[in-house]
């Protein structure tokens, strides 16, 4: 068993439902082997300028070029409906594997076909990622190093066409796919069995994908595409990148009551603030409290910090950010990087700055709290499907984060936690819990702290006299008896040591 795996061999461990099954089907990413024109990008600046559906696989080839050996291009198996691939670059040492304790990172951009800064930015953050790893920049370097990222430009190739050719004016034009269908409300809709879990007391609070029994319309292509994705790749942390306003959004995106609008905190809202709050802070403008809202009389988010939370600002059901948090170990929150949807390209170079910061630093992100991996403590051999659950221990609180986490194929997992004390228990069927506790840094640009779990398991059923099994309690009954009657051998040799010893000393 190595220590990497090939991603399009993939399976994310879990339950499974009909569902799942139709997502998930063997070989659902495929390496981009297609001819380019790399040569007509240039080989070391990208333009700030608009770019082609036509130009991304070019632009693509041409990073990949630079720097082979950190990067791979792959296409989803899926196509957009007008059979447009959707191209993601990658970044890593190890390109097309997983790697044990190396989280995996992704963004998405331009869902919304008409919101195109996103794509524009993604390409940047490309170029600019193989370029300082090759200048030898020693924070570049080490991100790249200790994370795999996954970059996908456009996810509706489709609508940013229908936007561009109509002048990208228009704030709804090209919004959606070619079916006309909204890929942001297209997901299934993971909070409300969330919602009917907790009314209900069911203590089953992630991977919920198995639970969905219908759905509210056909799942788009695209949609389906990005959804097998997230069931293959053991996603650690992500965003998806949107425009129309200036802010960082945060789960829950659909409000618990049905209200359109209310703030509906989620069990890692700590967590998902601070997720938020890396953003917006490391942006040139978003946390900024007086700078203008978006609109004639849109309201400043600066004055929150740049944050909000999804609900609170309006009600969203079937959206992608909920969706990776419901159904994976994914925590995503959703960037509206700008007011202009569509900015003219004498802009992209100022808003280039503007995010440039905050898109590497939230990365790094990918690193907060505990990572580690999953053993079973007799055989070594690693445990998936170990659910790990924690408790905020912090300053006297007693609080158990209703939210827990899996660890994966060769049993690693990962846990974004802020600091603070926590207790994080590893537990899985046929083996004893186990619980450490665990107090989390503020260490930044470091990798997360390694909290491994070697997991002891139950006693096996035994065989008795007359070959039939033991059950659980005759097992434990068996030995105890084995335990007193040892006790009681060893308290009988002491005695007659002793009564030898004493007539010795006597005569």
């Amino acid at each position: 068993m190595g220590c990497c795996r090939k991603t399009s061999r993939w399976e994310y461990p879990g339950r499974r439902s009909l569902l799942t099954a139709v997502i998930v089907i063997c070989g659902a990413l495929v390496t981009f082997l297609g001819e380019t024109n790399a040569a007509a990008i240039p080989t070391s600046t990208l333009e700030f300028r608009h770019h082609s559906n036509e130009e991304i696989p070019d632009i693509l080839a041409s990073i990949h070029g630079r720097c082979p050996n950190i990067t791979r291009i792959y296409t989803l198996r899926e196509r957009s409906v007008r059979g447009l691939p959707l191209y993601v670059m990658e970044f890593s040492t190890t390109p097309g594997y997983h790697k044990i304790y190396r989280p995996e990172f992704k963004y998405i951009a331009n869902m919304h076909g008409n919101e195109v800064l996103g794509r524009e930015l993604l390409l940047h953050v490309a170029s600019y990622l193989c370029e300082r790893y090759l200048a030898g920049d020693h924070d570049m370097q080490k991100l790249i190093n200790l994370t795999r990222i996954h970059l996908l430009p456009s996810m509706n190739p489709d609508g940013w066409q229908v936007s561009t050719d109509t002048g990208g004016t228009d704030y709804l034009i090209g919004r959606t796919n070619n079916n006309s269908v909204d890929l942001n409300r297209n997901f299934p809709d993971l909070d409300r069995i969330m919602f009917s879990n907790e009314e209900v007391h069911i203590n089953h609070n992630n991977h919920l994908l198995e639970q969905v029994e219908r759905l509210q319309e056909p799942i788009q292509p695209e949609t389906k595409a990005v959804m097998r994705l997230i069931m293959q790749v053991p996603f650690v942390l992500s965003a998806n990148l949107h425009g129309g306003d200036l802010v960082a959004n945060y789960p829950y995106d659909a409000s618990r009551s049905g209200a359109t609008t209310e703030y509906t905190e989620s069990p890692d809202d700590q967590t998902f603030r601070h997720l938020a709050l890396a953003y917006a802070t490391n942006h040139k403008n978003m946390a900024n409290p007086k700078r203008r809202g978006c609109g004639d009389d849109g309201y400043n988010f600066g004055k929150q910090g740049g944050i909000t939370n999804g609900a609170a600002w309006y009600s969203v059901q079937g959206g992608m950010q909920d969706f990776n948090y419901l159904s994976s170990n994914d925590f995503e929150i959703t960037l509206e990087l700008g007011c202009d949807k569509y900015p003219p390209a004498s802009a992209l170079q100022e808003e280039w700055e503007n995010n440039r910061n905050a898109l590497i630093q939230y990365m790094w992100q990918a690193h907060i709290g505990v990572k580690g991996r999953v053993r079973d403590a007799v055989s070594g051999q690693p445990l998936s499907n170990t659910v790990i659950h924690v408790k905020n221990v912090t300053a006297g609180r007693n609080d158990d984060i209703l939210h827990d986490v899996t660890s994966v194929h060769d049993g690693d997992y990962w846990r974004l936690l802020t600091p603070g004390h926590y207790v994080i228990t590893a537990s899985r069927d046929g083996y004893h819990p186990l619980s450490h506790r665990v107090i989390v840094y503020d260490r930044p640009h470091e990798e997360a702290q390694r909290v491994d779990f070697h997991l002891q398991p139950l006693p096996q059923l035994m065989p008795s006299a007359n070959g039939d099994s033991k059950s659980d309690t005759e097992y434990e009954e068996a030995y105890e008896e084995t335990v007193r009657n040892n006790i009681v051998n060893n308290l009988r040799k002491k005695w007659l040591l002793n009564a030898y010893k004493h007539a010795i000393t006597s005569n």
